[in-house]
């Protein structure tokens, strides 16, 4: 059995201070609200990071970092690229609904270097993960044939930009989480093949799910 490595002194803080985000948003808090939060000086937290900026870039750095090894974890533990779509799927719901709207709007308004760091991991990892998927799908026999692994992928990371968009979706009518079930009961139908529907009700029902 692998064992959990202990954390350093650095990563405990950026955990601490991305769970603050998540909670009360980026823009808002000051370095002095942060270091306030957390029970340490403002000392102590530019012992780790130049400013808030830094600050930012780097908490965000660590979540992706962890949702990547997550979701690979996820990748490597089910049957079929069903299986591994619904497991994907029920981790980016839960995180979802741990995220406040202004969140993502700070980050793209007024944390550029950090949101750069945001598109490359849907553009480089999200992206690979559904190719990946799709083409297992299509040799399973799970997912249609005639499917393009590469268009439905960049149509996907097209579909979580719009996830954010409060001009498309206001988040005093849709939660996060509700908009992305939607999506990926839109993605998994749109490219399942006979075989991989039947399935995919069989596997619901067995799990008292609706998808």
């Amino acid at each position: 059995m692998t064992e959990t490595p202990i954390p350093d002194k650095e990563t405990e803080l950026l955990l601490a201070v991305t769970e603050l985000f998540m909670k009360l948003g980026i823009k808002s808090l000051t370095m002095d609200d942060i270091s306030s939060h957390l029970g340490i000086s403002k000392k102590t937290l530019y012992q780790f990071v130049t400013d808030k900026k830094d600050l930012v870039k780097k908490a965000l750095e660590l979540a992706i970092n962890k949702e990547e090894c997550l979701l690979d974890d996820v990748c490597g533990n089910v049957e079929n690229a069903i299986d591994e779509l619904l497991a994907i799927n029920e981790k980016i719901s839960k995180k979802l609904q741990t995220i406040q709207p202004a969140v993502m709007y700070d980050l793209q308004k007024y944390y550029p270097e950090a949101w750069k760091v945001m598109e490359n991991h849907k553009k480089c990892f999200v992206y690979d993960m559904v190719v990946n998927n799709i083409n297992t799908g299509i040799l399973q026999g799970y997912y249609r044939e005639n499917v393009s692994p590469e268009i439905i992928a960049s149509i996907y990371i097209t579909m979580i930009d719009k996830i954010f968009d409060s001009d498309v979706f206001p988040s005093q009518k849709y939660s996060f989480s509700s908009i992305h079930k939607e999506m990926a009961r839109y993605h998994i139908r749109g490219i399942a093949s006979e075989k991989g529907i039947n399935y995919l009700v069989k596997r619901l029902k067995d799990n008292h799910h609706d998808f």
